[in-house]
């Protein structure tokens, strides 16, 4: 078995949404080919859109070959999918209003697909930005009756946001991404949302979105259930580090690194985001250059690494 001793670094790729824009573009250079491009598809193995490996021995590979053919790189991690997805999501406009079913009911009702927990991490907001997070019905039957009465501004409820915000939206939050919000998303491996609302837009060819009124009513936690998130904030040589969530499908934190830092790579793989800033990775005395916009994991068997330069990582791991 050859152990890699590298970071694998991946390439992005891009979803245009009717309520995407361009900063992904404007804020870190992606090469998009829309101006309404919603998704940044960080580091996924879904089948509805790959990473693909740009480095190393896999080069050319994508992550769904990996986990497959590959599963020493991941800790020998059971489980048929590989786990986790990153997304940056540049919401230009409103996102529809959304709820996920968990792993028990997509299961059964989206051919095996995995559930939807999710969280998010605030990149950048503008002023008076907000998002939508839950509702204010008590039970089933008034949660029903609002939406077929089309009572948005008395069902909805409303969270302004600003950069440096981290939220966690366990499945059956209802919940959107309003205008002027800039995120980075870490979440299950899963594509299925049941749009509760949107706003009666239409698309490009004149009709309007599917709607999932049954299964939404079906899978949203009733009454809303907050679940605050308490950063645990840590210093160390070279870096500060928040724990923002350690749940049941993810860890994610954030690291501020000024200098040179040292780490142990001892969970089964590690995601990381470079948010903002430049500098290297170090395994075994050689350095691999990483900037604003960089996506890579560690797989499993690194050990001691370090991380040197001035910049900013959301990291997360299963």
């Amino acid at each position: 078995m050859l152990l890699v001793k590298e970071p694998i670094f991946l390439t992005p790729l891009f979803q245009e949404r009717i309520w995407g824009g361009t900063k992904l573009r404007t804020e870190f250079g992606y090469d998009i080919k829309s101006d309404l491009t919603g998704e940044c598809w960080a580091v996924s193995a879904h089948p509805n859109g790959q990473s693909v490996v740009n480095n190393g021995q896999y080069k050319g590979k994508t992550l769904g070959e990996l986990w497959s053919e590959h599963r020493e790189l991941f800790g020998n991690l059971e489980g048929d999918v590989f786990p986790l997805l990153t997304k940056i999501l540049d919401a230009n406009n409103d996102l529809s209003v959304q709820v996920h079913p968990n792993d028990e009911y997509a299961g059964k009702h989206e051919n095996g697909e995995l559930g939807k927990t999710e969280c998010w991490y605030v990149i950048d907001a503008e002023e008076g930005a907000e998002i939508i997070f839950g509702h204010n019905a008590q039970t089933k039957e008034e949660f029903t009756q609002m939406i077929e009465r089309g009572e948005w501004n008395d069902l909805l409820r409303r969270v302004k946001v600003k950069a440096g915000d981290f939220f966690y939206v366990p499945s059956g939050t209802v919940h959107a991404l309003c205008s002027g919000v800039l995120i980075l998303e870490t979440q299950q491996s899963s594509d299925t949302t049941y749009r509760v609302y949107d706003y009666d837009r239409v698309d490009q060819s004149g009709q309007k979105r599917e709607l999932h009124i049954e299964k939404s009513i079906d899978v949203t936690t009733v009454p809303h259930e907050d679940f605050p998130v308490e950063p645990r904030v840590e210093s160390q040589v070279g870096a500060t580090i928040t724990t923002f969530v350690q749940e049941e499908y993810f860890s994610v934190y954030k690291w501020d690194v000024t200098g040179s830092a040292e780490f142990t790579q001892d969970k089964p793989f590690l995601i990381g985001s470079v948010l903002k800033g430049a500098g290297e990775i170090v395994i075994d005395g050689e350095s691999f250059p990483v900037e604003k916009g960089v996506h890579f994991i560690l797989p499993s068997g690194i050990g001691e690494y370090r991380v040197k330069g001035e910049l900013e990582l959301i990291v997360s791991h299963p």
